[in-house]
């Protein structure tokens, strides 16, 4: 729901709690809006009192992807560093993403009360994650003007294997807290980038900087059994495909690529532990990335079971579930040339 009251609509003014009548006031002006997925597209409605609704506009039936039903959508205006303001639309589908099952695409355009237009082509699809775990996310509403963010938060699963993951009491997590931005991208359309909220700087227990180095073949850059958030600058001028692998000693590994060449960064998962529950789990999931002048920023959140990576501020994110049969205990980066690289490495303590 978005309160609307004139033009443009007023973002972050929902209901905090429609049971409650002291909140609940109305003006001749004053309508809400209701942003309703409906099988493979979204419809919008309005009302002046949350219990009559009338139908506005249709938007998606030929724009987007279309594999599969759409759901949870959530509305939203932004603004850019420049003070450009966009409208954005999350819808998430099942199945139709990037890697296989599950996933969230979203649009950028104009929403002036009644209909939302689409500022790119219909046919072009951005996707929100490339990774096959981040699907169903909603934004936080209500955020206090003087913090000013947009929040987002997913669920960590995929409809593919939902049911079927190999874990006891518990099915699933939710995504690291992000952070959503606008921004320009380098061919000067905007896309939605993520990135892990700052408060998770008050988890870290210990921090140790990678100092500058220049190596070739690989490079042991953490041993140790624990929650861990690492960024690194890798320097690509001297080589043009980069790995990063984690592993334990049981033989479980993990991989997080990038091919200058083929502009690809991928998530392979086929050796990570436990992947044999689910037909299409054991795969290697890929994005289109092109890092820009040889420099690669790259952030990594590793949980038990999961791994969130970000790349260039999260103009390109990637979320996968992983089951080590034991924690993954050395992380290794490796390339096919010389590779300078620095960064630093948290250890992050459980939140429970």
């Amino acid at each position: 729901w978005t309160k609307y009251e004139g033009n443009p609509v007023l973002p972050n003014q929902g209901i905090r709690d429609f049971r409650d009548p002291k909140v609940m006031w109305y003006e001749p002006s004053q309508s809400w809006i209701m942003t309703l997925a409906v099988k493979d597209h979204i419809e919008f409605y309005d009302s002046p009192d949350l219990i009559n609704w009338s139908k506005l506009s249709d938007f998606g039936i030929d724009a987007g992807n279309h594999g599969g039903v759409w759901e949870c959508p959530d509305l939203f205006e932004m603004e850019t560093d420049d003070g450009q303001l966009r409208w954005v639309l999350l819808v998430s589908i099942n199945p139709g993403g990037p890697n296989g099952g599950s996933a969230t695409q979203y649009f950028i355009g104009d929403f002036d009360g009644t209909s939302f237009t689409n500022e790119y082509d219909a046919e072009k699809t951005l996707w929100l994650d490339y990774g096959t775990d981040n699907y169903a996310g909603v934004t936080w509403s209500d955020i206090p003007e003087e913090d000013g963010r947009r929040l987002f938060i997913g669920w960590m699963s995929n409809w593919n294997y939902a049911r079927e993951t190999p874990t006891v009491k518990w099915r699933s997590a939710m995504t690291v807290t992000r952070e959503l931005e606008l921004m320009e991208n380098r061919d000067g359309e905007f896309r939605v980038t993520s990135w892990p909220i700052l408060e998770y700087k008050d988890l870290v227990e210990e921090e140790t900087s990678i100092p500058d180095t220049t190596f070739s073949g690989s490079l042991m850059i953490a041993e140790r059994e624990a929650l861990i958030d690492f960024t690194l600058n890798l320097d690509l001028a001297e080589t043009d495909k980069v790995k990063l692998s984690l592993y334990n000693d049981l033989g479980d590994s993990l991989h997080v690529l990038y091919d200058q060449t083929a502009a690809e960064l991928a998530i392979d998962r086929r050796a990570s532990g436990i992947v044999d529950f689910e037909d299409g789990f054991a795969a290697v999931h890929t994005a289109p990335f092109s890092a820009i002048e040889d420099e690669l920023r790259l952030r990594v959140m590793l949980d038990w079971s999961s791994i969130e990576v970000f790349v260039d501020g999260g103009i390109v994110t990637m979320t996968d579930q992983v089951f080590p049969r034991k924690p993954y205990s050395k992380v290794q980066v490796s390339s096919n040339g010389r590779l300078g690289l620095n960064g630093q490495i948290r250890a992050l303590r459980p939140i429970w």
